[in-house]
């Protein structure tokens, strides 16, 4: 099989020729291959991430596309809007590192965060202050050379062409499994819940109309992503239940109804999401299931419960195994998630969460021969 034939086999419910390889490397991974600085990718473009992502995953061979978060389509965008905010460069770090912060053209307000770029690491948000700046910034300079791409539905459609046999490529459905983003939403929220309850009956509004859109794609994508990191961190099981279990369980409901796979990404505490996902949604995967201490899943027990009503996607810890670990440790963390996930189809191997910048080529490759080796049925 390809590696667009072995995922599309998993994601359908069938058993695939081996075990799936996915290793989460959506960020630091393919930026380092590239050889430039971060901000080339991420502020100039040069190349977009999503390029890069593809790069790096025929360089590995993975099964890739199903950690291709960064391609969006918002159907209902006002274009005025869009132009209406503007980023623009308000300070230079000491290496040129360019510090960015958005500005609204039609109110004249600035953004409250800024944007600091970096060599060698993803972008960081943070207050102006952090870093000894003002709010309103005395002097800025535009933003030049950001290298073209398509837009939209055109860029989708060159990314999938793109990306070929060697995997898949989803959309965003419209629906999260997140609602509290940090500590001031969840005093806000024990203060006065109906804000976030209404929010999230908008957006199972939303998703409805956007599902309508994605019926009339040609092609339509792999598959829809449906949820968000951190789900279970600022908000308890109850919590979700309420907000974000209902956009779930119909974003779900209406992807089988086209007969499209959906995927929820939740890094973090978990197995509290997967068994709900599992019982009381028609999600088809979900991962990374990280171990203690990020997270709490333990694949094997996982498998048991609920293997045969969710694909299991999953789990090497991304620190100990694929940045510090030796090559043999690999194959073994490898063979180990296989034999306590792949029995009888369901399961994609892959890592806990994103692997850091610096996880040795040699140890994605490690992972993804154990894959295609000892991964057969």
């Amino acid at each position: 099989m390809t590696s667009r034939e072995r995922l599309l086999a998993v994601l359908h419910g069938e058993v695939p020729d081996c075990v799936p390889c996915a290793p989460d490397i959506s960020n630091m991974v393919p930026c380092r291959l590239t050889g430039k600085k971060f901000w080339d990718i991420y502020l100039y473009q040069d190349p977009p991430l999503w390029k890069a992502y593809l790069d790096a995953a025929k360089f590995f061979d993975i099964d890739a596309g199903i950690e291709c978060y960064t391609i969006t389509i918002d159907f209902d965008a006002d274009p005025a809007a869009v132009l209406r905010w503007e980023e623009r460069i308000v300070h230079r770090m000491p290496d040129g590192a360019p510090v960015t912060q958005m500005f609204d053209t039609q109110s004249g307000h600035w953004q409250p965060l800024i944007c600091v770029y970096w060599a060698d690491n993803p972008p960081s948000r943070v207050k102006p202050e952090k870093i000894g700046l003002p709010a309103v910034p005395a002097t800025w300079e535009p933003v030049t050379g950001v290298k073209e791409w398509p837009r939209g539905i055109e860029l989708w459609k060159l990314a999938r062409e793109m990306i070929g046999d060697q995997g898949v490529l989803g959309l965003a459905s419209g629906a999260s499994t997140l609602h509290l983003h940090n500590e001031d939403d969840v005093l806000r929220y024990y203060d006065d819940p109906e804000p976030y309850r209404q929010r999230s009956r908008d957006m199972v509004a939303r998703l409805e109309r956007r599902f309508e859109q994605i019926a009339a794609m040609d092609p339509r994508p792999d598959f829809l992503f449906c949820g968000a990191s951190g789900s279970l961190i600022w908000q308890t099981p109850t919590i979700f239940r309420e907000l974000g279990l209902p956009p779930l369980q119909r974003a779900t409901e209406l992807a089988s109804e086209l007969g499209i796979p959906t995927h929820v990404h939740s890094c973090g505490p978990e197995q509290e999401l997967v068994e709900i996902a599992a019982t009381e949604t028609r999600l088809t995967v979900i991962d990374p299931l990280e171990i203690p201490p990020m997270g709490n899943c333990v694949l094997a027990d996982l498998k048991a419960r609920f293997g045969d009503q969710i694909v299991l996607k999953g789990n090497l810890h991304t620190t100990e195994v694929m940045l510090r670990g030796s090559v043999d440790e690999v194959v073994a963390a490898s063979r180990q998630a296989i034999d306590d996930g792949a029995a009888g189809g369901g399961f994609i191997l892959s890592t806990g969460d994103q692997c850091g910048r610096d996880t040795p080529d040699a140890n994605l490759r490690a992972m993804v021969e154990t894959a295609r080796t000892y991964g057969r049925y």
